[in-house]
């Protein structure tokens, strides 16, 4: 891969010397265009070419391919501290990282590890997904599959091992995700769904909650929904949300709801609008007034954001160009079958 760079100011001797001058910020997004997201980080050797053009100053980078790998994991969020790497607090990210060091054995910045949803702390995933590079390549992934489950906890799985195009990106590439709620709608709450779905005493009026779910459906700023942010991204409020579905399963209630992005929170604090509107606190119309006030304060008067254990990332969706497996690549891991040919059993 050839990367052509104008230089300005005084000249450089090699490639390796105007790499060096180049911010870090630079770097990434320089690195992000080719669609070697990351390489930077790897540590590896650049090739520098010789100056085709003294007069134009033009500068031509020989860049190393990297190996870009996509991993579908499934976790139950109980006794984490979000998906998001903290070095003192146990998280998803943390505990991938410390599995993919030990297999691959390169480095957590080698690695350039990113998911697709930073779900918070509490949050359970179905089809959480993340990328990772590499400066080698596999030939098969059923066994690295096989080590990465064998090195993580029983309550993380990883579903799905493929390879990826140098363009998809875990996080970029996204077109949609899904996220389901579960409710346990009556008096006596079931053990063993204490962990998985918010307990409501009360019986809650779903014809209220189905007709006001219908209000959230279409491109809306959703600045009064989101909870502020924990860094300083500047995030667009306006969100298209396709569909919002409301399911009885019994006493489970599974609000489950399909947008192209949400903001921090957004999903949690509809859900708790739509109990108290369940509750007959508030009515269904009560949704257009609070989204046309873009004010979170206007929601936190009527209702508190919904706990976490009850929300489920379900899936994530992607640009079809940028999830196509590459050319000449391994074929994509979803486990490893074990099967027994003989059972000898002693004889009493």
């Amino acid at each position: 891969m050839m990367i052509r760079i104008e230089q300005s100011g005084k000249k450089h001797s090699g490639g390796v010397k105007l790499w060096k001058v180049l911010t870090t910020a630079y770097k990434l997004v320089l690195l992000e265009w080719c669609g070697i997201m990351g390489y930077a980080a790897l540590g590896l050797p650049l090739a520098a070419a010789h100056l085709d053009d003294p007069n134009n100053q033009q500068l031509q980078l020989q860049i190393p391919p990297a190996h870009k790998w996509r991993l579908v994991l499934s976790y139950d969020g109980t006794r984490f501290s979000g998906w998001q790497y903290q070095p003192s607090t146990p998280t998803l990210q943390c505990l991938l990282e410390q599995a993919l060091t030990r297999v691959t054995k390169l480095e957590r910045k080698d690695l350039c590890v990113v998911g697709a949803s930073r779900t918070d702390a509490g949050v359970h995933a179905l089809g959480q997904v993340a990328h990772f590079v590499t400066p080698f390549n596999y030939d098969g992934l059923q066994d690295m599959h096989a080590a990465l489950n064998g090195l993580l906890p029983p309550d993380v799985r990883i579903r799905e091992v493929s390879a990826a195009l140098p363009e998809f990106h875990a996080r970029f590439s996204v077109t949609g995700k899904i996220y389901h709620y579960k409710i346990y709608n009556d008096t006596v709450m079931d053990p063993f769904h204490r962990l998985y779905a918010y307990h409501n005493l009360s019986k809650l009026n779903v014809s209220a909650m189905k007709e006001a779910s219908k209000y959230f459906v279409g491109k809306h700023d959703f600045s009064a929904f989101a909870n502020a942010q924990r860094n300083d991204r500047t995030v667009n409020p306006v969100k298209n949300i396709s569909r919002v579905d409301i399911i009885e399963k019994g006493p489970i209630l599974q609000i489950e709801v399909e947008g192209s992005g949400f903001l921090y929170r957004q999903v949690r604090n509809m859900v708790a609008l739509l109990i108290q509107i369940g509750r007959e606190a508030l009515p269904p119309d009560i949704v257009p007034k609070i989204l046309e006030t873009c004010d979170r304060k206007e929601l936190a008067k009527v209702a508190l954001v919904a706990p976490p254990h009850g929300l489920f990332l379900v899936e994530v969706k992607y640009n079809e160009e940028h999830i196509q497996l590459p050319k000449n690549g391994p074929a994509t891991s979803f486990g490893r079958h074990h099967s027994i040919s003989k059972c000898k059993l002693q004889y009493y």
